[in-house]
């Protein structure tokens, strides 16, 4: 499986680790290494993150960082739609997650 970022993920990244960075470049490394591991992971095993009530769109928690990462398993890829802080109001999550079902 491949694996995809869509620009909206993308700049959910970019956003966490800018604002991360500006009070400590070093966490806002680990962060990016911890989300890096986890996106890469999913190619081995797509249905690892929990559904939400959308049953396309799963996520998965970057533990120990609060970050959400929500995606999508195509055919040949998976596809990255949203890195969210944990705290966000979960509405306005992909998938309207209000919580997860298995």
């Amino acid at each position: 499986m491949r694996l995809r970022y869509t620009l909206p993920a993308l700049a959910d990244l970019e956003g966490i680790l800018d604002h991360v960075a500006e009070r400590s470049p070093q966490s806002a490394n680990k962060i990016a290494e911890r989300i890096g591991t986890i996106t890469t992971k999913l190619c081995d095993r797509p249905h690892m993150g929990r559904r939400t009530e959308d049953l396309t769109i799963r996520r998965l928690n970057a533990r120990p960082y609060p970050y959400l990462i929500f995606y999508e398993i195509g055919d040949d890829e998976i596809v990255i739609l949203a890195v969210r802080h944990g705290a966000r109001d979960p509405t306005s999550m992909p998938g309207g997650d209000r919580g997860s079902r298995k």
